[in-house]
Parts: structure tokens; sequence; C-alpha cells
């Protein structure tokens, strides 16, 4: 990493711990990227940051290890069966938590539902595409689409793949669903898992509930159950 770029970071010395500054040191002496910029999302769980790579840019985001509410993710990821095995251990479950991210993005990139792409991830470091072409893409809850029906329909195609795809958001709303270019683009898969965890029915009907009061805020009239049937139909 240049000296700028740790120049930098030293200036979040609130955000970063000594053992998340030499992951970040690694991966940028791996090329995925040459030194961070703008804070995009600064908040108790995560924080999320640009990052310039090769003239492009791309996301870096960054689990907390001292202030992350690992018994809220403990209680979501035992419930995947892809962690049965997982101990109470702090470090060991927000390492999980983004691990988890990280296969949940490539498993709904591959069901073509339209997320960023995962780069890598190492400990409770996730690095990802950027959507957006020189600063990221804004949330829906931020810009609201000029046609909301087709929007919808959309999202509602997504939420399906996923499905079909054997995997449920589980925290789907305005707030992670990037409005780019009047497309939708799915953010946010830490606490999304397979429809095999006992929670997933409750997940996806909380995803629907809240996609429909969107909808139905910005003047359309959809209903859950119409929801949830085109998704499992």
């Amino acid at each position: 990493m240049a000296t700028k770029g740790r120049e930098d970071m030293k200036t979040y010395g609130n955000v970063f711990d000594q053992y998340t500054f030499r992951n970040l040191h690694k991966l940028s002496g791996q090329g995925y990227f040459e030194e961070l910029e703008s804070p995009i999302a600064v908040g108790k769980e995560s924080n999320v940051f640009s990052a310039s790579r090769e003239g492009e840019k791309v996301i870096v985001k960054i689990y907390r290890l001292e202030t992350c509410d690992f018994n809220r993710m403990y209680n979501y990821i035992k419930l995947d069966p892809r962690y049965a095995n997982l101990k109470k251990k702090k470090r060991e479950i927000i390492f999980a938590w983004a691990q988890r991210e990280f296969r949940n993005l490539n498993k709904a990139r591959r069901a073509q539902v339209r997320v960023p792409t995962p780069l890598t991830f190492v400990d409770n470091i996730i690095v990802m595409e950027m959507i957006g072409k020189d600063a990221p893409a804004p949330k829906l809850k931020d810009k609201h689409p000029e046609n909301p029906e087709d929007f919808f329909n959309q999202v509602k195609e997504n939420m399906k793949k996923l499905y079909k795809a054997d995997l449920v958001h589980g925290d789907l709303s305005q707030f992670n669903i990037l409005n780019f270019n009047e497309k939708p683009v799915i953010i946010d898969f830490s606490q999304s898992g397979p429809l095999e965890s006992s929670n997933s029915e409750e997940l996806l009907e909380r995803d629907a509930r809240n996609i429909c009061a969107f909808f139905n805020k910005i003047g359309l009239k959809k209903s859950e159950k119409g929801l949830l049937d085109y998704i499992k139909g």
C-alpha cells in the first residue's frame, strides 16, 4: 500500500484496530485496492469505504471487531446449516459473518441476481465491485424509480431468482437496494441464508412485507401474499 494510503487510513483511528489495519495492508499489497478513499457508511457494525483500483473504484467493507453485536450475528448464523459447527466466539462469529456475505454474494451472482461482484475477503474485510461510475449508486430510499411498476417487477424477479437458488435475503428493503440507472442492485447479504434454515420462511415474509410497504408508499398497490406467491411459483 502506498504511503499516502497508509497515512489516510490512520486518520480513521476510531475505525481500524491493528489487526484490521494489517489485513488492509495485506489486501492492498495483493492488488485488490491501492488506497482507501471516502467513507460511504460508518456504523457500529461495519464501515464501508470506496477505494481506487487500477483506475476503477471498488468497495471495501470492514466489520468492526470491537463493536459488532456478535450475539445478534450468532442468533442468525447458528440457524444456517452451513455454520452448524460454529462456536460462540466473538471473532470467529464476525469472520464467519463476513465469509457468509461473500459466499451469498457469489451464490446470488451465479443465479443471475443483480448484486455487486465479490472480489475477495479476509477475516472481517470484504472487497467488492462498486456499483456506480464515479460515485456509488444511490439507495432506493434516496432515489425513487421513475417507473415504480417496472422497478417493482425487476425487484420481484430478483427475489424469485434468489429463492430458486435456495437463498433468502432476510433484510430486503429500500435501504439495501441500489437504484442504478433505473435497475435494482441488491446489497448487504450477511444475514441471508438458505431455505433449509429454520427461519427462512419468516425472513422471506419480512422481505415481501418490506418491499410491498415501500412500493405502496410511493403509489402502487401490491400485496405481500401476491409477491410471495410469485416468488414461490
